[in-house]
Formats: C-alpha cells, sequence, structure tokens
C-alpha cells in the first residue's frame, strides 16, 4: 500500500503547476521596478503609455511622497497593482513614450516623410488613403491643405504638426499591456 502511494505522487508531477514563487517574485520585482521608472515620466507620457486609473493614481501619489519609507511601500503597492499587466508590454510602452523603442523612432520617421510627400503632392495623399481605408479623408484633406497654405505664408508649422500627429495615431500599433488570459488561452 505504501508503494501506491508513492507510484500516486509521481503521477502529480506531469502536471503543470503553474510559475514557481521565485518566478513570481522576479515578476513581481520587474513590475515594481517598472512603476518606479514610470513615476519620473511626465504626465504626457504616462497618459499616452495607457496605464489603467488606479495605477496611474498610485503613481501620481508616489510623486507627492517624501519620506523613503512611504515610497518603498507606494512602489510594492504599484507593483501589486500592475499585477495582472505584462512586463514586456508596459517595457515596450515605455520604450515607445521615451522615444528608445527603435519601433517608435522608425514610426517618427515614416510619418514625418509621409507627411513631407503630402505636401509636395496629391499623389502621395491618395496612395495613403488608398492603402489605409480607415482613414478620415475629409479630415486629411484639411490638415494637408492647411499645413499648405501655412508653408506657402511661411508661417509657423502648427498645421504640419497636427498632421503629423494624425498621422502617427493612424499607424501606431496598439499596444496591450495586460498578460493574456490563460483560460482563453486553453480554449
Amino acid at each position: 500500500m505504501r508503494q501506491e502511494q508513492i507510484y500516486e505522487d509521481d503521477d502529480d508531477e506531469d502536471f503543470y503547476r503553474g510559475p514557481s514563487k521565485s518566478q513570481l517574485k522576479r515578476e513581481q520585482d520587474e513590475l515594481q521596478n517598472l512603476g518606479k521608472e514610470m513615476t519620473k515620466l511626465g504626465d504626457d507620457q504616462l497618459k499616452r503609455i495607457g496605464l489603467p486609473e488606479e495605477v496611474l493614481a498610485e503613481i501620481v501619489e508616489f510623486r507627492r511622497m517624501k519620506s523613503f519609507g512611504a515610497q518603498r511601500r507606494q512602489l510594492q503597492l504599484i507593483g501589486k497593482k500592475m499585477r495582472n499587466m505584462d512586463p514586456k508590454a508596459v517595457r515596450e510602452a515605455i520604450d515607445r513614450v521615451t522615444g528608445d523603442s527603435k519601433a517608435a523612432v522608425a514610426l517618427l520617421h515614416r510619418c514625418e516623410t509621409l507627411r513631407d510627400q503630402m505636401l509636395a503632392g496629391d499623389d502621395a495623399v491618395t496612395r495613403f488613403i488608398g492603402d489605409n481605408p480607415e482613414v478620415d479623408i475629409p479630415k486629411l484633406r484639411t490638415l494637408v491643405r492647411n499645413a499648405r497654405k501655412e508653408r506657402e505664408l511661411q508661417k509657423a508649422p502648427k498645421a504640419a504638426r497636427e498632421l503629423y500627429r494624425y498621422l502617427h495615431e493612424l499607424l501606431e500599433e496598439p499596444l496591450s499591456l495586460f498578460a493574456p488570459d490563460e483560460d482563453a488561452a486553453e480554449e
């Protein structure tokens, strides 16, 4: 009978029980470090990351604290609130808003080139509309027209910046900060 119990216990080893305590602790520390890094970002950058409101509120609260101990506890709370987030996705989001991401820099250059081509001629506008059916055509044409007019009148490039921002919003790939749900992956 004793041998049967040993064999039954051996069968349990075949089942995946999830990550180890050490792995969970490493992931929690990584999220806490990302939270600390985000406390140094500006408000505009934090909004562009797309953090949940509760995490954003805790980061703002961290900035108000002066005591080292209170800040340390607040970082632990930020890490706890970020528990269901994917550390790699959060890292990519931070890199995008700080300009450290190669993909973000490539997108920046692509949008600048597109804007310059659109200001140079209507062919680029037509091609862009054909390649991107989700574009708001009247808005795009208005932005291009205003930017061209500014250039002719040698005014500050306000409309050209708006055109760039619009192109950037359209072409930027959305990023989900949350870890994929294991239950959904198994189905």
